[in-house]
């Protein structure tokens, strides 16, 4: 069973690429890196939203940090090309649901034509040995049934972000078996539920929607309070990214399939359910339930996580209380403003390291 030492022992000084690296996700997965070791190269557009993680926490000044964006192949190309990285974390997405139906062909070229380029460039790179591309739950053809989706579902999505991820699985999938099966690198995919922690200011997104009108003394207006998602602490997921990454690097090919990363069933909770913890942790803030739009947004939507469990040894380690009070805290120190949040962030790393369930045997 892999632990946190065999961890350690593979990325202490390993080329590691992670595209996506100004983004919420990516950047919490730099900090992960670089407390491991690692040798980091980003690859990503700026931040697009103000304030963010990547800039709050000073990401920039301890990697090398390329401005690009991943349907460019040529600088695609020639960033590999000089950093050489072992291993890659494909994180680059328009990651939002509702930006999706005003902006599909964005949302298409960059989640299934951007993967591609970044698979491109990958593949003429002789020293990537693994590479884990990052999707999401919602690459599931959501029934809205009760049980949770396994690894062998069928992908689908009612919206253009849902879909396009899980058009960027099947592309994961006949990109490994057409060119990666005799002398390629090992290609697997990872998919999580609705993620939080510091350091998240995307537009509708709950946690975030609630802290801004906290911070702005305004009412949090939410949409669809009775939807349930699998909510999880943000360095769940990546600690399995991370492990799943180790895998495939020590072991190669027999890893190199699609894993979900979710929370326990305690963790699945309702929207309003979460904002009003929300409200609880900061203690302040009023709730209101907004009339919700036409924009379809799934109701039901839960992962199976036995796969990750039973063949990598992954579990979750906190509960949707915990990942919240972790959340509100980092919040909390951001706009008191009188810490620094980069050592605020490795602190709560370090707190979640050595809580890891997975790392106990």
């Amino acid at each position: 069973m892999a632990n946190l030492q065999n961890l350690q022992n593979t990325y202490k000084g390993k080329r590691v690429l992670v595209t996506g690296h100004t983004g919420f996700k990516g950047g919490w997965l730099v900090l992960l890196l670089k407390h491991l070791g690692a040798e980091i190269c980003g690859y990503a557009l700026e931040p697009n939203t103000n304030p963010n993680l990547f800039t709050a926490t000073n990401i920039s000044k301890s990697i090398k940090s390329v401005v690009g964006n991943i349907l460019d192949q040529n600088t695609l190309d020639k960033v590999f090309k000089d950093f050489k990285p072992e291993i890659v974390f494909h994180l680059a997405a328009q990651p939002l649901v509702r930006l999706s139906y005003s902006e599909p062909v964005k949302t298409y070229e960059t989640n299934v034509i951007g993967t591609l380029k970044v698979l491109e460039a990958a593949r003429k790179t002789k020293s990537v040995r693994a590479f884990v591309n990052i999707t999401t739950d919602k690459c599931y053809e959501n029934k809205e049934v009760t049980r949770p989706y396994k690894e062998d579902d069928p992908f689908g999505g009612y919206d253009m972000y849902s879909s396009s991820k899980g058009c960027s699985e099947i592309l994961s999938s006949s990109y490994r078996r057409s060119f990666l099966q005799e002398n390629g690198f090992a290609l697997a995919t990872a998919r999580a539920g609705n993620v939080i922690g510091g350091g998240d200011w995307a537009l509708d997104r709950l946690v975030p929607d609630c802290i801004r009108s906290i911070e702005q003394n305004k009412i949090i207006e939410i949409r669809n309070p009775y939807a349930t998602r699998p909510w999880q602490y943000v360095l769940e997921p990546l600690s399995g990214y991370l492990l799943l990454g180790h895998l495939l690097l020590t072991e190669g090919e027999k890893y190199a399939e699609g894993f979900n990363f979710g929370p326990s069933t305690e963790s699945i909770l309702t929207v309003a359910e979460v904002a009003k913890q929300v409200v609880s942790a900061y203690g302040k803030g009023n709730i209101k339930v907004h009339k919700k739009d036409n924009l379809h947004e799934a109701n039901l939507l839960t992962l199976d996580i036995t796969k990750a469990r039973e063949v990598l040894h992954w579990i979750p380690s906190l509960t949707a209380k915990e990942a919240i009070i972790k959340t509100v805290a980092w919040y909390k120190n951001f706009y008191d403003g009188k810490k620094d949040m980069r050592d605020f962030s490795l602190s709560q790393i370090k707190e979640y390291e050595a809580n890891l369930l997975w790392n106990r045997n």
